[in-house]
């Protein structure tokens, strides 16, 4: 989702100071950094807190999008704040930023076959009868982060959350630990 929004733009992921890959855009909300840490996901609050303190970015302006097994394929679901729900990623995230008020977009992509390991799921290619989900969920994520960088996270969760059946808590730490 992440390249997409960058190559909707033309614009391309250089190295940044910290361990992450970052593109700049310019949307009519003004300039944003879409940025892809490049260390592990449990570790990627280093990155996200060193680029913050660079870049001198409030919590406010931070949106962190992350795939979740807990949600079903193609769901979204956007917060403004909350516990990590398990999520290592964001626990290391809240650690590196020292607060836990920065908003998230979590985005489905469902448990897969129970039988099947759930690190080797999240890894693993979309199959041929998920890629139509897969790119609408992509389009629809990528809006989100545009309306963000708009109008806030407000916005995002009254129009990406609307509609949506009731969603596991966040705080269910044993449906999303396994997935970093």
């Amino acid at each position: 989702m992440i390249d997409a929004l960058a190559a909707a733009d033309g614009e391309q992921f250089d190295t940044a100071p910290a361990s992450a890959l970052v593109a700049r855009v310019r949307w009519p909300s003004g300039p944003v950094l879409l940025v892809k840490p490049l260390t592990m996901m449990n570790l990627s609050g280093e990155a996200v807190g060193a680029l913050a303190r660079y870049y001198r970015i409030e919590t406010a302006d931070i949106l962190i999008v992350a795939d979740d097994v807990a949600l079903p394929l193609g769901r979204l679901r956007a917060r403004a704040r909350g516990s990590s729900g398990g999520h290592n990623g964001f626990k290391s995230i809240t650690q590196h930023l020292g607060t836990d008020e920065w908003a998230r977009l979590r985005i489905g992509v469902g448990r897969g076959d129970n039988r099947r390991d759930l690190a080797d799921h999240v890894l693993a290619k979309f199959d041929a009868d998920e890629r139509d989900a897969v790119a609408e969920m992509i389009d629809r994520a990528a809006d989100a982060v545009r309306v963000f960088a708009g109008d806030g996270i407000a916005a995002v969760m009254n129009r990406f959350n609307a509609g949506q059946a009731e969603e596991p808590s966040e705080t269910n730490d044993s449906t999303t630990d396994s997935q970093d």
